[in-house]
């Protein structure tokens, strides 16, 4: 009785890790902010809101070509705390941005201020994004999974993955007639509590055989 008890917590303590840490990287909001981020430069004052967009896709792509580099040198659980730390930070600073331009309008200067706050944050936001949050929860998730489970845990996982970014992706236009700075502060908060759930949580797996790994979550 105690080694099937034994044998089932060893398989779901990573599970729940591994679609802990999918379900977060979707809840940070990033799918939503990125299909409606000319809107939001807009609403920030930017004219080009299209060349904007344009500029975070491509800093994207450079800075997840950085993550894969850095990941097996500063570690993944390094890499998930400066990530998630790093956008709740900007996240803030985008819902601040927008908080100040609904109160002091009429103040050009402090316009011209909120306005490239806002998209510096968010250029900000997407660096920190892919260097962890992005890809390596993805890396994690195979490292971390018994092998015995790994195609049904990887399964439930990824559903779990595109189901939150349906819900963002569905949710956020309804968040952002609601109030623009309230949205970007509510995924501040939730990027805080992906925080508090890596450092808590999920085990460092860096140089770590499957045997060794398995061996933490008895």
């Amino acid at each position: 009785m105690f080694c099937i008890q034994s044998s089932n917590s060893v398989f779901a303590f990573p599970i729940k890790i591994g679609i802990g840490l999918l379900l977060l990287q979707q809840l940070s909001g990033i799918n939503g902010i990125m299909f409606y981020s000319s809107s939001i430069f807009k609403s920030a004052g930017i004219s080009s809101g299209n060349v904007a967009t344009l500029g975070l896709g491509a800093v994207q792509v450079v800075m997840t070509a950085v993550s894969a580099v850095l990941i097996d040198k500063a570690g993944r659980r390094l890499l998930l705390m400066i990530s998630s730390a790093g956008m709740a930070v900007c996240l803030f600073l985008v819902g601040l941005a927008f908080y100040l331009k609904s109160h002091l309008t009429g103040v050009s200067h402090l316009e011209m201020f909120t306005s490239i706050l806002a998209v510096t944050s968010l250029l900000v936001y997407i660096v920190s994004f892919s260097l962890g949050i992005g890809a390596v929860p993805w890396v994690i998730m195979s490292e971390i999974l018994p092998v015995n489970v790994k195609g049904l845990a990887g399964s439930v996982a990824t559903l779990a993955n595109w189901s939150s970014s349906w819900l963002v992706t569905m949710t956020i236009n309804l968040l952002l007639e609601w109030s623009t700075a309230g949205t970007f502060f509510l995924y501040a908060i939730i990027c805080s509590l992906t925080l508090v759930f890596v450092a808590f949580l999920v085990p460092e797996t860096k140089g770590r055989t499957l045997e060794e790994i398995e061996a933490s979550f008895r």
